[in-house]
């Protein structure tokens, strides 16, 4: 990554500084929402193999306008301090965005999970959720983790399970984390969230004549050319999606060991489960190898979907992507000055705060069910399909009594009288959220001539909303 920002923090702070110049927002409240309130770091020991070893987590706290604060927790090698920062100031501006009740926070532990055995990971993870827990840094009323690079269910039922451990008369111990497994009070809809927000939100842009026309782009969704960078679980389920769903064809599969390409499309599902076998992309039958990945980045087509690191697109290589939009399913993997340069040249970019909010909205509907304690739709499905079957058997009554009968089909009567249950109404409930974001921001990047791009509006938005909860708190 090259430019005069050096930092994740930096860049994130140069977008956040570029919205706040176009706002009537008095310098004092500015700062106050761009500073990080805290972070906490961890260095702990755990007898592994014989040997103590130390690692050393975070837990960072951007902003507490709204309380619980929320955010994931990543296992990799490359956490540090001003990474959790900037993912933590993120959340914050994400959560006002799509508005779920949430402050921003994140959290990270230094540590390659395909280093250690299961109950190793065990091991440490629950060492490191008891150093956070203690401090009240995991709480359900106060901060509440959820997966990231590195972490998925089985690492969120461990945290949930020391939680509880640690406070055993919590009625609503479940809470203090989102992404658990469905037995341990997860949701239905969660592992997919953020890549079902990303297709939700390419759902929206295509919907508008007047976006897709400031990308050069017409039509739907159908045919589109797309490029995937990372290929976990959001990268997958996004492309998937795509693919099976909306008919685009994916032509470009980036990972870590290479690319795999083929104008044809490649069949995403078949290339995960080679992934999952072989542990990269090299050798997958359908599709053409490139061992230098990051070139596929720069190739020709419509749609280019960042979904693993940040700043993989920086002022080095910016100038030579082609597609003319793209879509930051990761956090932060356009830099601050590669947007500006983008931006110049035509191409749209719908901005991470809002393009993979998906895995937060969803995680609040889990908070929601864990605080409420009953699954969503187990009131009303059955009254619901009573209502639908009422209407049906009086159309087909009246239909016996014309001279020429007619008959509802099948087809029409199963989808028709099948209530609503948890997963219908948590897509129902993410569609409409990205539908809500997606249309704030719009307005305001097309109602302001001095606002140049998605992201800046976004800012805007998300930045509004915060002074107003900071103002009613008195500040």
């Amino acid at each position: 990554m090259t430019g005069k920002h050096t930092g994740f923090s930096a860049s994130v702070n140069a977008m956040y500084d570029k919205a706040v110049a176009l706002m009537d927002l008095s310098p004092g409240l500015a700062d106050k929402i761009r500073v990080c309130n805290a972070t906490y770091t961890v260095r702990f020991g755990v007898r592994l193999r014989g040997a103590i070893h130390t690692f050393t987590g975070y837990r960072s706290i951007h902003s507490e306008h709204m309380e619980p604060v929320k955010g994931g927790i990543r296992f990799a090698m490359a956490v540090n301090q001003d990474e959790v920062e900037a993912l933590a100031s993120l959340m914050t501006y994400k959560c006002a965005l799509v508005e779920t009740p949430f402050g921003g926070s994140k959290g990270g532990l230094c540590i390659d999970p395909r280093q250690w055995e299961p109950h190793e990971m065990e091991q440490i993870t629950r060492r490191f959720a008891y150093e956070l827990i203690k401090r009240d840094l995991i709480n359900p009323a106060q901060n509440v983790p959820a997966p990231d690079m590195g972490t998925g269910a089985r690492e969120m039922a461990w945290i949930a399970d020391q939680y509880q451990r640690m406070h055993t008369t919590d009625i609503n111990g479940r809470a203090c984390v989102t992404g658990k497994p469905l037995n341990a009070g997860g949701i239905q809809g969660r592992v997919e969230a953020t890549g079902r927000g990303v297709q939700y939100a390419l759902r929206e842009f295509f919907r508008h004549a007047e976006d897709k026309a400031a990308a050069g782009l017409s039509g739907m969704l159908d045919g589109k050319r797309v490029v995937v960078q990372g290929l976990g679980n959001v990268g997958f389920h996004a492309a998937s999606f795509l693919m099976r769903e909306d008919g685009a064809k994916i032509t470009a599969v980036i990972e870590r060991d290479g690319a795999v390409f083929s104008d044809a499309g490649i069949d995403v599902d078949a290339l995960h489960m080679h992934v999952q076998e072989t542990g990269g992309v090299k050798g997958f039958a359908g599709a053409e190898y490139e061992a230098d990945g990051t070139k596929l980045l720069e190739a020709d087509c419509d749609i280019l979907i960042p979904a693993a690191l940040e700043a993989v697109i920086h002022t080095g290589n910016a100038a030579r992507i082609k597609a003319p939009l793209i879509i930051e399913a990761a956090n932060g993997p356009v830099t601050s000055e590669a947007n500006d340069i983008l931006v110049q040249k035509g191409c749209v970019i719908i901005p991470d705060l809002y393009a993979n909010a998906g895995g937060v909205t969803v995680s609040y509907f889990e908070w929601v069910k864990n605080l409420s304690h009953i699954r969503f739709g187990r009131m009303q499905r059955r009254a619901e399909e009573a209502r639908h079957q009422l209407l049906v058997d009086e159309l087909e009554r009246l239909s016996a009594n014309t001279a020429v009968p007619w008959k509802l089909s099948d087809d029409f009567k199963a989808n028709y009288l099948r209530g609503a249950g948890e997963l219908e109404l948590v897509r129902s409930g993410l569609d409409d959220t990205m539908r809500g974001a997606y249309g704030a921001m719009r307005e305001v990047w097309h109602a302001r001539g001095d606002v140049p791009d998605l992201r800046t509006a976004g800012f805007i938005v998300s930045i509004d909303r915060i002074a107003a909860s900071y103002q009613a708190k008195g500040l």
